[in-house]
């Protein structure tokens, strides 16, 4: 077994080997936040002070329904005093929607309709206007969560403490401080306090702050990074000017196709695989990184 180095920092490492952060968003449409303010073990709803086995049970049923589940608390750790506080997000690329609700039991997450969910479909419950700025802290999965989270989510609470919420594990630890914005299902990375509100500003104007932006969860990775090229290309940030219409992928090669402003573009992505390494503080094992490269960008 190789031995690990515990001062190893995966944030850092991702860092100094100048690893391009666009096309790194998971591909993730339904979310489903539940409020719990911890402490958060490194499987956070199997280790969460969830009643009776619970947070196993929601796990399989929100697996089963296409759902991913994600655990949520205050910066402050207060609580909504009436009960647990849920959201129910599903992230299309166009038409992202968000929906609330308030528990006073926790079992009635298990009665949600997940199924709808992870279809697209209202869950029935009330509709919820706004955005989500959600900072992975998720220390116990991962230390560069905490480390470089922590700071972003403070700061985000200050400017925005309605929309501000520590989050569970969401994917990319190496890319730590990351903030996920719901119901758009926008990723966001290497954040520290400044950038970060940097970011919610540029949401708050319907813009996206490309240089810290991994993409958005709806689309898979290779379209992710097609998207910030062509943008890069157009220098075009409104978020909704750019629209996918069409993409497929042969042989490690994507061809995405995008609308923007009634013109089509066509950007061609190639995807490999680098070389083995440690991609999170705590890993046991290697694994390779995937690579995305522009292949050309041109009009039809």
């Amino acid at each position: 077994m190789t031995t690990r180095d515990p001062s190893f920092r995966c944030a850092a490492a991702s860092v100094l080997r100048d690893e391009p952060i666009a096309g790194t968003a998971s591909t993730v449409r339904a979310f489903l936040l539940v409020e719990n303010t911890g402490p958060w073990g490194v499987d956070a709803l199997r280790d969460a002070r969830l009643p009776d086995g619970l947070g196993r049970s929601l796990s399989t049923v929100a697996a089963a329904a296409g759902v991913r589940p994600l655990l949520i608390r205050r910066p402050d750790r207060r609580t909504h005093q009436d009960g647990i506080r849920v959201f129910a997000a599903h992230a299309h690329p166009s038409r992202p929607w968000l929906e609330s609700t308030v528990l006073a039991d926790p079992h009635s997450l298990l009665e949600l309709d997940l199924e709808a969910l992870g279809a697209g479909r209202s869950t029935g419950l009330a509709t919820y206007d706004g955005s989500l700025f959600c900072v992975c802290t998720h220390g116990r999965h991962d230390a560069c969560c905490a480390e470089r989270g922590r700071p972003v989510a403070s700061a985000l609470a200050q400017a925005h403490p309605k929309e501000t919420w520590e989050v569970s594990h969401i994917g990319g630890d190496r890319f730590a401080g990351n903030l996920l914005v719901l119901p758009h299902g926008f990723y966001y990375g290497r954040l520290d306090p400044v950038s970060a509100l940097t970011a919610a500003g540029a949401h708050a104007s319907g813009e996206l702050e490309l240089d810290h932006f991994r993409g958005r969860s709806g689309h898979r990775m290779p379209v992710q990074f097609a998207e910030v090229a062509l943008r890069r290309e157009l220098g075009e940030t409104r978020d909704g000017a750019v629209r996918l219409v069409d993409g497929s992928t042969v042989a490690g090669v994507t061809e995405a196709v995008f609308d923007v402003a009634g013109a089509i573009w066509v950007v061609r992505v190639r995807t490999v695989l680098g070389p083995e390494l440690q991609l999170t503080c705590k890993a046991t094992g290697d694994n390779p990184i995937p690579r995305h490269e522009v292949l050309g960008i041109f009009r039809r």
